[in-house]
């Protein structure tokens, strides 16, 4: 019971205050902005006709009424829950009657694909070369290190531009934009899959792995100059239970709370990178809603970035004493 109520409901409580208050805002920002999107609905639909004034007003009174933007704004908040708690985020500005929910829903599974696998894989080795390259120092692991320090700080954008320009252009292997033919789970489904998502997904895995791969470098060689391990080197224990019993299990703290938080934010995509590569996922998306002013769409992938990182720190919070047993529930 102590545990229940000292630990796990405060975090729930809190993992619902964030989102709640995330929602909120993300319903507010749109109201806020001088762009109104039913004026560009309007311009789209009258752009090649002539309708009589009664016409459009009676236009303008269905558009309001299809998005809720009807009665004052405590009226939209409060009707905008009641879609929200329903699983109805409402139509597109920008591809009316298409439902935002079908929108997300086709563009989802191809950044949970890309980002998970990449996000994942570069956790992996990034503290894995990290770790060894803490426990062996020398000269090979002395470059990787500078190769890393020198790709970090470099913007993600501009590696998929170099990779883009090298693979598509002077060596035209992989596609300018992504290619996906036949269904799903077919063999043409998959093989044009992969040909067209492997350069977005190595930008990605390179930009993730440096970080990692310094993070898990410095973490570990602060461990090695901690007295339990040294007092553990003078007792003669194997290379190998030191590297992953004293150095690696006593690093992933911080590790774990990176995994987390990222896994947490793959529902956002990644916008640029998908941008330049034209893959179809949530970043694309989110990049032609904000074109478009199509604020229901942009509203409901910010409503899932919200959702899903809120949801990452909650799992990533309870779950610590699993990774560390240093953290006990008191």
């Amino acid at each position: 019971m102590t545990l229940l109520q000292q630990f796990i409901l405060p975090r729930l409580l809190q993992w619902v205050i964030v989102i709640v208050v995330g929602i909120t805002i993300t319903f507010l920002i749109p109201r806020l902005s001088p762009v109104n999107p039913i004026q560009q609905a309007l311009g789209r639909l009258t752009q090649f006709a002539t309708l009589e004034p009664e016409a459009v007003l009676q236009l303008r009174e269905q558009l309001m009424a299809n998005y809720g933007l009807e009665g004052s704004i405590v009226e939209q908040y409060f009707r905008f829950w009641g879609n929200l708690l329903g699983g109805d985020l409402g139509p597109s500005f920008g591809a009316f009657p298409q439902r935002v929910n079908d929108m997300i829903g086709r563009a989802l599974p191809y950044t949970v694909a890309l980002l998970t696998f990449t996000t994942i894989m570069g956790w992996i080795i990034g503290i894995i070369v990290g770790t060894l390259a803490a426990y062996y120092p020398g000269r090979l692991t002395n470059l990787v290190a500078g190769v890393m320090i020198v790709v970090y700080p470099v913007p993600y954008f501009i590696i998929a531009f170099i990779f883009l320009m090298a693979f598509t252009y002077y060596i035209p292997f992989f596609p300018l934009i992504g290619v996906f033919r036949g269904e799903p789970f077919e063999a043409e489904f998959i093989a044009t899959y992969l040909h067209s998502t492997f350069l977005p997904a190595v930008t990605l895995l390179i930009t993730g792995l440096s970080f990692r791969f310094i993070m898990a470098r410095a973490l570990g060689t602060a461990e090695l100059s901690s007295d339990h391990v040294q007092y553990a080197t003078m007792a003669g224990l194997p290379d190998r239970r030191l590297m992953t019993s004293y150095v690696a299990r006593n690093t992933m703290l911080p590790q774990v709370t990176d995994l987390g938080l990222s896994m947490g934010s793959i529902f956002s995509g990644t916008l640029i990178t998908e941008a330049v590569f034209g893959y179809p996922g949530l970043g694309d998306l989110l990049l032609q809603a904000i074109y478009q002013a199509d604020y229901n769409v942009v509203m409901g992938i910010t409503l899932l970035s919200i959702v899903g990182i809120a949801t990452a720190s909650l799992i990533v919070d309870l779950s610590y004493p699993l990774v560390d047993p240093r953290v006990r529930y008191r």
